[in-house]
Protein backbone atom coordinates (compact mmCIF):
# COMPACT_ATOMS: atom_id res chain seq x y z
CA UNK A 1 0.00 0.00 0.00
CA UNK A 2 2.98 2.60 1.01
CA UNK A 3 4.59 1.54 -2.48
CA UNK A 4 1.03 2.45 -4.48
CA UNK A 5 0.93 5.78 -2.38
CA UNK A 6 4.59 6.94 -2.90
CA UNK A 7 4.30 6.06 -7.00
CA UNK A 8 1.32 8.10 -7.28
CA UNK A 9 2.99 10.77 -5.41
CA UNK A 10 6.13 10.58 -7.72
CA UNK A 11 3.94 10.23 -10.61
CA UNK A 12 2.35 13.52 -10.07
CA UNK A 13 5.24 15.02 -9.13
CA UNK A 14 6.64 14.06 -12.83
CA UNK A 15 3.17 15.08 -14.37
CA UNK A 16 3.54 19.03 -12.34
CA UNK A 17 7.08 19.58 -13.70
CA UNK A 18 6.13 18.73 -17.10
CA UNK A 19 3.22 21.08 -16.83
CA UNK A 20 6.12 23.38 -15.23
CA UNK A 21 8.10 23.01 -18.49
CA UNK A 22 4.95 23.81 -20.75
CA UNK A 23 4.24 27.09 -19.58
CA UNK A 24 8.08 28.24 -19.57
CA UNK A 25 7.27 29.56 -23.19
CA UNK A 26 5.06 32.10 -21.40
CA UNK A 27 7.91 34.38 -20.59
CA UNK A 28 8.95 32.10 -18.08
CA UNK A 29 6.51 32.53 -15.98
CA UNK A 30 3.67 30.66 -14.34
CA UNK A 31 -0.08 32.36 -14.05
CA UNK A 32 -1.20 32.60 -10.91
CA UNK A 33 -3.89 29.47 -10.33
CA UNK A 34 -6.28 29.72 -7.38
CA UNK A 35 -10.32 27.90 -6.80
CA UNK A 36 -12.07 30.61 -6.13
CA UNK A 37 -16.08 29.97 -5.09
CA UNK A 38 -15.94 26.79 -3.11
CA UNK A 39 -19.19 25.80 -1.66
CA UNK A 40 -18.11 24.59 1.96
CA UNK A 41 -19.99 20.84 2.32
CA UNK A 42 -19.98 19.40 6.33
CA UNK A 43 -20.88 15.47 7.11
CA UNK A 44 -21.16 13.87 10.03
CA UNK A 45 -22.04 10.71 11.86
CA UNK A 46 -23.46 11.57 15.77
CA UNK A 47 -22.29 8.61 18.12
CA UNK A 48 -25.85 8.47 19.89
CA UNK A 49 -27.22 7.81 16.49
CA UNK A 50 -28.97 4.38 17.26
CA UNK A 51 -30.36 5.18 20.87
CA UNK A 52 -31.52 8.39 19.61
CA UNK A 53 -32.96 6.80 15.75
CA UNK A 54 -34.74 3.56 17.70
CA UNK A 55 -37.03 6.85 19.36
CA UNK A 56 -37.30 8.95 16.21
CA UNK A 57 -38.33 6.06 14.20
CA UNK A 58 -40.94 4.85 16.82
CA UNK A 59 -42.64 8.76 17.28
CA UNK A 60 -42.63 9.46 12.96
CA UNK A 61 -44.11 6.50 12.25
CA UNK A 62 -46.82 6.56 14.96
CA UNK A 63 -47.45 10.81 14.10
CA UNK A 64 -47.51 9.81 10.43
CA UNK A 65 -50.36 7.27 10.67
CA UNK A 66 -52.50 10.64 12.41
CA UNK A 67 -51.56 13.27 10.46
CA UNK A 68 -51.88 13.40 6.49
CA UNK A 69 -48.90 15.57 6.02
CA UNK A 70 -48.12 18.02 3.07
CA UNK A 71 -46.58 18.27 -0.12
CA UNK A 72 -43.53 20.43 -0.88
CA UNK A 73 -40.51 19.38 -2.81
CA UNK A 74 -41.86 15.70 -2.85
CA UNK A 75 -43.32 13.15 -5.34
CA UNK A 76 -44.78 10.92 -2.72
CA UNK A 77 -43.92 10.11 0.25
CA UNK A 78 -44.96 11.33 3.49
CA UNK A 79 -43.57 15.19 4.66
CA UNK A 80 -44.46 16.36 8.01
CA UNK A 81 -45.06 20.25 8.66
CA UNK A 82 -42.50 22.54 9.78
CA UNK A 83 -41.40 23.59 13.22
CA UNK A 84 -39.42 22.70 15.64
CA UNK A 85 -40.02 18.53 15.43
CA UNK A 86 -42.10 19.59 18.85
CA UNK A 87 -44.23 16.56 17.56
CA UNK A 88 -41.15 14.20 18.41
CA UNK A 89 -40.97 15.09 22.44
CA UNK A 90 -37.46 14.42 23.87
CA UNK A 91 -35.98 12.69 20.92
CA UNK A 92 -37.14 15.73 19.04
CA UNK A 93 -35.12 18.21 21.36
CA UNK A 94 -32.16 16.12 21.18
CA UNK A 95 -31.50 16.41 17.78
CA UNK A 96 -32.91 19.61 17.80
CA UNK A 97 -29.76 20.81 19.91
CA UNK A 98 -27.67 18.57 17.85
CA UNK A 99 -28.56 20.99 14.80
CA UNK A 100 -27.68 23.91 16.77
CA UNK A 101 -24.25 22.34 17.81
CA UNK A 102 -23.14 21.15 13.74
CA UNK A 103 -24.62 24.52 12.87
CA UNK A 104 -22.14 26.69 14.95
CA UNK A 105 -19.45 24.38 15.10
CA UNK A 106 -19.62 24.71 10.72
CA UNK A 107 -19.75 28.25 10.43
CA UNK A 108 -17.20 28.55 13.39
CA UNK A 109 -15.45 26.68 10.25
CA UNK A 110 -16.18 28.49 7.25
CA UNK A 111 -15.24 31.67 10.08
CA UNK A 112 -11.63 30.75 10.09
CA UNK A 113 -10.94 29.23 6.89
CA UNK A 114 -11.65 32.88 5.79
CA UNK A 115 -9.84 34.24 8.48
CA UNK A 116 -12.51 36.06 9.96
CA UNK A 117 -13.15 36.99 14.10
CA UNK A 118 -15.95 34.68 15.39
CA UNK A 119 -18.66 35.72 16.51
CA UNK A 120 -22.13 34.70 18.29
CA UNK A 121 -24.82 33.87 15.64
CA UNK A 122 -28.52 33.68 16.70
CA UNK A 123 -30.16 30.85 14.57
CA UNK A 124 -33.68 30.84 13.56
CA UNK A 125 -34.82 27.02 13.13
CA UNK A 126 -37.30 25.25 11.03
CA UNK A 127 -37.58 21.42 10.56
CA UNK A 128 -39.85 18.49 9.30
CA UNK A 129 -39.79 14.97 8.44
CA UNK A 130 -39.80 13.12 5.16
CA UNK A 131 -41.07 9.70 5.15
CA UNK A 132 -40.25 7.84 1.50
CA UNK A 133 -41.31 4.39 0.14
CA UNK A 134 -40.63 2.51 -2.97
CA UNK A 135 -40.83 4.87 -5.93
CA UNK A 136 -41.31 8.13 -3.57
CA UNK A 137 -38.44 11.25 -4.48
CA UNK A 138 -37.92 14.68 -3.83
CA UNK A 139 -37.73 16.76 -7.01
CA UNK A 140 -34.66 19.74 -7.53
CA UNK A 141 -35.04 22.19 -5.53
CA UNK A 142 -33.12 24.99 -3.00
CA UNK A 143 -34.33 26.31 0.14
CA UNK A 144 -34.44 30.36 -0.48
CA UNK A 145 -34.22 32.42 2.26
CA UNK A 146 -32.06 30.43 4.73
CA UNK A 147 -28.09 30.53 5.62
CA UNK A 148 -27.62 26.56 6.11
CA UNK A 149 -29.93 23.80 5.01
CA UNK A 150 -29.23 19.98 6.08
CA UNK A 151 -30.54 16.60 6.66
CA UNK A 152 -30.21 13.76 9.17
CA UNK A 153 -30.97 10.43 8.50
CA UNK A 154 -33.24 8.35 10.79
CA UNK A 155 -33.58 5.19 8.18
CA UNK A 156 -31.62 4.54 5.08
CA UNK A 157 -34.79 2.58 4.33
CA UNK A 158 -32.77 -1.08 4.06
CA UNK A 159 -31.09 0.15 0.29
CA UNK A 160 -31.41 -3.12 -1.96
CA UNK A 161 -27.16 -2.14 -2.49
CA UNK A 162 -25.18 0.58 -0.90
CA UNK A 163 -25.55 2.68 -3.40
CA UNK A 164 -28.63 2.63 -5.06
CA UNK A 165 -30.78 3.91 -1.82
CA UNK A 166 -32.08 6.71 -3.09
CA UNK A 167 -28.70 8.84 -2.32
CA UNK A 168 -28.93 13.14 -2.21
CA UNK A 169 -27.56 14.78 -5.02
CA UNK A 170 -26.31 17.85 -4.97
CA UNK A 171 -25.65 20.40 -7.59
CA UNK A 172 -22.88 22.53 -8.16
CA UNK A 173 -24.84 25.86 -7.86
CA UNK A 174 -22.99 28.06 -10.45
CA UNK A 175 -23.97 25.40 -13.29
CA UNK A 176 -20.80 24.61 -14.94
CA UNK A 177 -21.18 21.62 -16.61
CA UNK A 178 -20.49 22.62 -20.29
CA UNK A 179 -17.01 23.39 -18.17
CA UNK A 180 -14.18 20.59 -18.69
CA UNK A 181 -17.09 18.58 -17.66
CA UNK A 182 -14.94 15.34 -17.74
CA UNK A 183 -12.56 17.30 -15.22
CA UNK A 184 -14.35 19.48 -13.06
CA UNK A 185 -16.90 17.94 -10.46
CA UNK A 186 -20.51 19.23 -11.08
CA UNK A 187 -22.78 17.19 -8.96
CA UNK A 188 -22.48 15.37 -5.39
CA UNK A 189 -24.26 12.03 -4.70
CA UNK A 190 -24.17 11.28 -0.62
CA UNK A 191 -25.60 7.44 0.60
CA UNK A 192 -27.99 7.71 3.44
CA UNK A 193 -26.74 6.56 6.28
CA UNK A 194 -28.64 6.52 9.82
CA UNK A 195 -26.96 9.13 12.15
CA UNK A 196 -25.37 10.79 8.77
CA UNK A 197 -26.08 14.48 9.38
CA UNK A 198 -25.08 17.05 6.31
CA UNK A 199 -24.89 20.65 6.19
CA UNK A 200 -24.86 22.80 3.35
CA UNK A 201 -25.59 26.39 2.45
CA UNK A 202 -29.18 26.99 1.14
CA UNK A 203 -28.49 27.93 -2.36
CA UNK A 204 -27.75 24.47 -3.34
CA UNK A 205 -29.70 22.62 -5.36
CA UNK A 206 -30.45 19.03 -4.10
CA UNK A 207 -32.63 16.38 -5.31
CA UNK A 208 -33.53 13.09 -3.38
CA UNK A 209 -33.74 9.79 -6.28
CA UNK A 210 -36.47 7.26 -6.37
CA UNK A 211 -36.56 5.08 -3.14
CA UNK A 212 -35.36 1.42 -3.93
CA UNK A 213 -35.41 0.29 -0.74
CA UNK A 214 -37.57 -2.11 1.12
CA UNK A 215 -37.71 -0.44 3.92
CA UNK A 216 -39.02 2.96 5.08
CA UNK A 217 -36.46 5.75 4.35
CA UNK A 218 -36.94 8.19 7.19
CA UNK A 219 -34.62 11.96 7.01
CA UNK A 220 -35.12 14.88 8.78
CA UNK A 221 -34.55 17.98 7.24
CA UNK A 222 -34.00 21.82 8.45
CA UNK A 223 -33.07 24.69 7.59
CA UNK A 224 -31.27 27.84 9.67
CA UNK A 225 -31.25 31.06 8.98
CA UNK A 226 -28.79 33.61 10.41
CA UNK A 227 -30.67 36.37 12.05
CA UNK A 228 -30.06 38.88 11.10
CA UNK A 229 -30.26 37.44 7.24
CA UNK A 230 -28.11 37.69 5.66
Amino acid sequence: MLNKILDRAQTFKDELAHVRRRLKGMDGKQPLYRNVFATPLFTYIWQDAPELNAALRERILAYETENSGTRKSNQGGWHSETGRLEFLGDAGQRLVDHIYEYADHSTRRVYLAHRRPLETIKWTLEAWVNVNRAGDFNKVHIHPGSTWSGTYYVDAGDPSDSVGGAPLHLFDPLVQSTFLPSVVQDSVYIEPKPGLMILFPSYVPHMVFPHAGKGTRISIAFNLRKEPYP
